[in-house]
């Protein structure tokens, strides 16, 4: 941007949070009026979970494409059909639920008795509504499920990213379960092709062809959000500017925005982070020790390890005493198993990939004395987690950099709270919300709406905001159409 004006209808604050494939959940609504070119592929396999049956090891595969292998893997585990049917039962919740809520997402918000009534139409939805919104969530997973590491499995989806359990009586273990979901009345998660590079270059190719101008590299220094106009401070390129605005959109979280405009903070016990992040570049694929799946397979979904319910019911008090579990849930991701293309030509030839390891019950607080070390304790505990299902140690199967250090990087909650401002590094900025008005001031609201006049929250910090969905962005701007309309 060569000159910067001194006024502008929007100013928007902030850019993309994560790099997370979440990006997936993109509705399709929004994909179609921004006129996005972007490619989002299913991953073949959901996912795959490894365990110990007398003394052989063995794997639970399920499948995106097909679903007798599934079936067929699920009996191998249990030795009936009735725990894939009861699964298949269970997951069928989210989506009559999905069904009913997923275009409300891109609505104003309705009261929750509201929202309810229009469940109360078959015995179905009113089972989905009970199970996902009334009760703990734990009491529809023990009521469907017998088998612990197909319990573990589905409640993987309402832990990932916050520090909770199946009978907390928040209820956000819900709230996270619903955002994993619904998504596109699915819930399946798909990967961009070309990886979020080539989301961010669609984002801002029709950004500019609607005529926004786009600054990097600018460093925030005031905020006035109670004068009309509102104003902005910043630094760039060793200049300080100051720029109008309309309406204010804020891409960050509302402790970000607490912090520059003076006003005190008050988080909720719920919004406090639990994740432990750790990338990888691999020259090869590790061999399973459950040797009749092959890697390809394996890694091509998500790879959960030490996710059993009761193994995560313990890691979970261990880490509320402040200790770190002795043994740590984590999951991992290959997604160039999915699209190669994030991966130079020689790369690809020599048969590298990508691998991401999200680790749960790991909370800022057990990090926030000794970083340092509770890094490295960590990421040890979850190198060892996913090694005792291999026939080699994935550290043997990472790459070296030119300088020769492992091709490795982890990331604690503080870590992540340092470097981009997440409050206790939580990902989805703070506690994942309800599809409802929650107060009857939310009622007919945006969910994107600050106690500052034309300041708007756009980013996961919004009502039904959390990862990359795009729907507070979409909500802000209704919000702003709305708010210029009547002004």
């Amino acid at each position: 941007m060569s000159t910067i004006k001194s006024e502008y209808d929007v100013v928007i604050l902030g850019a993309g949070h994560n790099g997370l494939y979440l990006v997936s959940l993109f509705p399709e609504k929004i994909i179609r009026d921004l006129g996005l070119n972007l490619e989002l592929r299913r991953r073949a396999m959901a996912s795959f979970t490894p365990y110990v049956n007398q003394g052989h090891h063995g794997g639970l595969l399920l499948s995106n494409l097909d679903e007798d292998v599934g079936r067929r893997s699920m009996f191998e585990l249990t030795g009936n059909d009735k725990e894939f049917d009861q699964m298949t039962r269970f997951y069928n919740l989210s989506r009559v639920f999905a069904a009913h809520v997923w275009d409300t997402m891109l609505q104003p918000l309705v009261a929750k008795e509201e929202l309810r009534r229009r469940f109360d139409v078959d015995d179905a939805s009113r089972e989905a509504w009970r199970s996902l919104v009334e009760e703990p969530l734990g009491v529809s997973i023990e009521r469907y499920l017998q088998s612990d590491l197909v319990r573990g499995l589905v409640f993987t989806d309402a832990k990932v990213g916050i520090f909770t359990h199946p009978h907390d009586r928040s209820l956000v273990q819900n709230r996270c379960f619903l955002y994993h979901l619904i998504g596109n009345k699915t819930g399946e998660w798909k990967v961009p092709v070309g990886g979020m590079g080539a989301v961010a270059a669609e984002l801002e190719r029709a950004a500019r062809k609607a005529g926004a101008e786009i600054l990097t590299n600018v460093d925030l220094r005031a905020l006035n959000v109670t004068g009309k106009p509102r104003s902005v401070e910043f630094g760039v390129n060793g200049k300080r500017e100051t720029v109008e605005a309309r309406f204010l959109l804020v891409n960050f979280g509302r402790n970000v925005l607490a912090k520059f405009t003076g006003r005190l903070f008050q988080p909720d016990r719920t919004d406090e982070g639990s994740v432990f992040k750790m990338n990888m570049l691999l020259r090869r694929l590790p061999k399973l020790k459950a040797k009749k799946y092959p890697a390809t397979e394996a890694f091509c979904g998500t790879f959960h390890s030490d996710e059993g319910y009761e193994q995560m019911n313990a890691s979970y008090d261990e880490a509320s005493g402040g200790r770190l579990p002795e043994k740590t849930p984590c999951e991992i991701y290959c997604h160039t198993l999915t699209d190669d293309s994030i991966l130079a030509p020689e790369l690809r030839e020599q048969g590298f990939h990508t691998m991401t390891l999200f680790g749960l019950d790991a909370p800022w607080s057990l990090f926030v004395r000794d970083n340092e070390t509770m890094r490295r304790q960590a990421e040890g505990k979850f190198l060892a987690s996913i090694n005792q299902w291999l026939e080699e140690p994935l550290e043997d199967c990472l790459a070296i950099a030119r300088d020769g250090s492992r091709c490795i990087e982890s990331k604690s909650p503080v870590d992540i709270e340092d470097a981009l401002g997440m409050y206790h590094g939580n990902i989805f900025h703070d506690a994942p919300t309800f599809p409802f008005a929650e107060t009857k001031g939310q009622i007919g609201k945006w969910g994107v709406e600050t106690e500052y006049e034309n300041v708007f929250l756009c980013g996961s910090s919004a009502l039904r905001g959390g990862a990359v969905s795009g729907i507070p962005g979409h909500n802000a701007a209704m919000k702003v159409l709305s708010a210029a309309t009547q002004s």
